[in-house]
């Protein structure tokens, strides 16, 4: 007797569900950001986390970190190149921000006018934005070296002297702030700019049917409608000058003695120098909380003085 062989069943494809409109703009939003969200976790997040670990532990780069609780912290109440690196950090924050909120907004307000050629000069003004780093900071070793820089030279054509900036305590911190002028106030203008072609002009015309003359149009109108954009730049510069870092370790190497010795130069120095990763990292982390502190205290006082019409 011989069995027949029943034929295999086919296999039948579900039906794939249908995505709505909706559905698929999700989906392919996701799939676009997931190299950012990918590079955040690898690149920010994760070193992030592991830094706050570490600032726990004693770790020389070799070998496994030993915990030791709250004792880097601990430490830093008692160590003098911490404070005298947060000392000169904040006196470099604290002259150099105004300095460039300051000079961002004369520039802006001179690039707001209608002459001749405007676009020409905003591009020159804006220019040292662009050019950053390694390159901007060997150029003005140049300009403030004292036998042969730009400055001296010039000083000396008018019979005066100039000071040995990168190599006197007294001139070191002044040069490095009038080199921070030369990007920040461009950088500045075009955020300024944005910001004053951005005010009504019924209102400048209000205050010339007053009687306003251009002094009193500036601090009666221009000012106060400018000041979510002067708030912006605030917060953004505090945060940017305590993180300096290039000039130091180019021009000065922290140097003379510790007069250049910022706080994020001194980390560097802390962690690859004298490979006290563990302490480094909880400098990184105390001075993460004075910026978050300070932001906050910002955010809180802009109920004060900054106007949203």
């Amino acid at each position: 007797m011989t069995s027949q062989v029943r034929p295999a069943p086919r296999l039948r494809w579900l039906p794939r569900p249908r995505l709505t409109s909706m559905q698929r703009e999700a989906v392919e939003g996701f799939l676009f950001i997931s190299p950012w969200v990918i590079g955040f976790l690898v690149f920010t997040a994760g070193p992030l986390v592991a830094s706050l670990y570490l600032s726990f532990t004693d770790w020389g780069l070799v070998g496994s970190p030993k915990l030791v609780g709250f004792k880097n912290y601990a430490a830093m109440a008692n160590d003098r190149l911490f404070w005298q690196a947060l000392k000169v950090t904040v006196l470099f924050s604290g002259v150099g921000v105004p300095l460039g909120l300051v000079a961002g907004f004369s520039v802006a307000l001179v690039m707001n006018q209608n002459i001749r050629a405007i676009g020409l000069w905003r591009t020159i003004y804006y220019l040292p934005a662009v050019i950053g780093g390694v390159a901007v900071a060997r150029l003005w070793q140049g300009v403030f070296n004292s036998k042969y820089g730009a400055i001296n030279t010039a000083l000396a054509l008018i019979g005066i002297q100039g000071p040995s900036w990168l190599g006197d305590e007294r001139w070191v911190l002044p040069a490095l702030l009038i080199m921070s002028l030369w990007g920040v106030a461009g950088a500045n203008m075009v955020i300024y700019l944005a910001g004053l072609q951005s005010i009504p002009t019924e209102l400048y015309e209000a205050a010339m049917i007053d009687g306003a003359g251009a002094w009193r149009k500036l601090v009666h109108v221009t000012i106060p409608m400018m000041t979510p954009v002067i708030l912006l730049r605030l917060v953004m510069g505090i945060i940017g000058s305590f993180q300096i870092f290039t000039q130091a370790f180019v021009m000065t190497k922290g140097g003379p003695g510790t007069a250049t010795n910022v706080l994020v130069y001194y980390i560097y120095t802390t962690a690859f120098t004298f490979f006290r990763m563990g302490y480094a990292a909880s400098v990184s982390w105390v001075l993460f909380l004075i910026l978050f502190v300070i932001t906050i205290i910002q955010w809180q006082g802009q109920k004060k003085w900054v106007s949203y019409m």
